[in-house]
């Protein structure tokens, strides 16, 4: 019998509840027909659903005296995560799962994310300093990503060597991560397509966007909430501005309730 695939998020602080990981947790289940664990590291693990494996968070392992844990999802690169191994899929929860998310393990690659780039319109501008364009384009986006569990510690030991630095070169995680993974030719990238992102693939733009309700792009897997609106502001009904209306979502509703 096939080994469970896993399917990791974290939760801490309180901008996520426990009714964030459920309905995540529910969407997988939903549309992941094989083996599969959904583990969430968590730092209260309080109104999770039985079938969530609560984990402690994994330690950052900062020198003593630095507190700066915004950084903390590349402890998930830590050469033991809790003992787990195998194929894991990250997911954020602000995200929502859509449809069948097979191909998520049957594509090849050591390590797929996101570009970060496919999740937003073209920034012409950007292209003033070609050197920096060109290192934003290489940039994934770590909401959803594939990998095997402990075979890239080097990004965490990395990291380590020299958080200051590390936080003075890189403006997030996701940049220095993808830098540590482009350096040893790991870095790979979802079809363009397979997330997508809601305010800039799904509402339709300006003017049209009062005229023509959300929708969801043919082939899409996974709506994410890449800048803004946030989640949290279209499912509680906010998110307009005078040159974007959000139509009627009932579609991404009941994909996120269930």
């Amino acid at each position: 019998m096939t080994d469970p695939v896993l399917i990791l998020c974290m939760k801490w602080g309180t901008l996520y509840d426990a009714q964030d990981v459920n309905r995540l947790a529910a969407g997988v289940r939903r549309h992941l027909h094989r083996p599969h664990r959904f583990i969430c590291f968590t730092d209260d693990a309080a109104g999770l659903d039985a079938g969530i494996e609560a984990l402690p968070l994994p330690e950052l392992g900062l020198p003593p005296g630095n507190h700066d844990t915004r950084w903390r999802k590349l402890a998930l690169f830590r050469h033991d995560l809790a003992g787990l191994s195998g194929t894991a899929l990250f997911l954020d929860l602000d995200l929502v799962v859509v449809d069948d998310l097979a191909p998520f393990f049957e594509l090849p690659g050591d390590f797929l994310i996101i570009r970060d780039d496919d999740l937003f319109r073209p920034k012409p501008l950007r292209r003033i300093n070609p050197e920096r364009d060109r290192f934003l384009h290489m940039v994934g986006n770590s909401s959803v990503f594939r990998y095997q569990v402990g075979a890239h510690g080097h990004v965490l030991d990395n990291y380590l060597a020299d958080p200051a630095a590390a936080a003075q070169a890189y403006e997030h995680e996701q940049q220095f991560l993808s830098a540590e993974l482009e350096k040893r030719g790991l870095l790979a990238y979802w079809p363009r397509g397979l997330c997508v992102s809601f305010k800039n693939d799904c509402v339709p733009r300006h003017l049209a966007s009062y005229l023509r309700a959300p929708s969801l792009p043919a082939g899409a897997r996974i709506v994410l909430f890449a800048g803004n609106p946030k989640m949290s502001e279209v499912f509680s009904g906010g998110g307009n501005t005078w040159y974007r209306r959000i139509g009627n979502i009932d579609w991404l509703r009941r994909a996120w309730m269930g």
